[in-house]
């Protein structure tokens, strides 16, 4: 084809060289468009360029994989001379639940997320699966236990008079079966790594908890049991995209316990994915 082309460019040009063309002369190969200008000699100018093919992002996207890495944390509006939070935890007190905060870790790992466009990838609908794992560390030497009371207190004085255990580590554990659904405003829609903001809700089942404590001269020991967590949690979501950087927030709609403790928790951190 270029052959012929350039053959016919040839021809035309050895017939009538003093001829001015009163119009672009335009060839098509492939994806490949040539373009001769009209000119007084010989010497005209040729350009080529290739055609662009027509991009249509696809409505559905999914990003598999993701890992957040963050803090957990509570707001804690129990009334500690109720008869509930007495029962709970006799002798308890705020102080009681203070968190080492640089320790309680939030960890979450969505095996999948999807991103459905509403509008032109502006807006669109997110949801996914995965699971939050919590960890709660306490600065004091409090135990959960399987039988009421659920939270006890330590060092304990014996009868004879000598100290209990003291916990050179005390945390408490609550993982869940998560699936986030959010609405995404995507600011840039033809970027790989968009600005951006979602908000949401989530719905989590209580598939794990326990007490892990640690003594200078016993060691570890673990605890396993639900103490009286509640087996689902509501929470509200959001997340920021600000291009490679992301960030992720959480907010129960009420209190982890179904008895004595009001804790309602929450989690913040950055949010690693491959693309929005």
């Amino acid at each position: 084809m270029c052959i012929i082309a350039c053959t016919t460019m040839t021809s035309m040009a050895q017939t009538d060289s003093t001829a001015t063309p009163s119009k672009n002369d335009t060839i098509r190969i492939g994806g490949m468009v040539i373009i001769r200008k009209p000119g007084e000699t010989r010497d005209r100018e040729v350009r080529i360029r290739n055609r662009k093919r027509d991009y249509k992002p696809s409505k559905v996207s999914t990003n598999w994989g993701i890992l957040d890495l963050g803090f957990s944390n509570f707001t804690d509006n129990t009334n500690y001379i109720s008869a509930d939070a007495q029962a709970y935890a006799p002798g308890s007190n705020a102080s009681w639940f203070n968190l080492r905060n640089g320790k309680s870790r939030n960890v979450n790992i969505w095996f999948f997320m999807q991103r459905l466009s509403i509008i032109k990838r502006a807006v669109n609908l997110k949801y996914g699966f995965g699971v939050e794992l919590n960890n709660y560390h306490y600065k004091q030497n409090i135990r959960y236990d399987a039988n009421p009371p659920a939270v006890v207190n330590a060092p304990i004085v014996s009868l004879d008079g000598t100290m209990g255990r003291n916990y050179t580590k005390n945390k408490l554990v609550a993982n869940y079966l998560t699936v986030p659904m959010m609405l995404n405003f995507n600011f840039t829609p033809n970027r790989s790594d968009p600005f951006g903001f979602s908000v949401g809700a989530s719905a989590g089942w209580l598939y794990g908890s326990h007490n892990k404590t640690k003594t200078s001269d016993e060691g570890k020991e673990k605890a396993r049991d639900d103490f009286d967590l509640r087996p689902f949690k509501i929470s509200y979501i959001a997340e920021l995209n600000l291009g490679e950087i992301k960030f992720y927030g959480s907010l129960a709609t009420r209190s982890m316990y179904e008895r004595g403790l009001d804790m309602t928790p929450y989690t913040v951190g950055i949010r690693i994915s491959s693309f929005d």
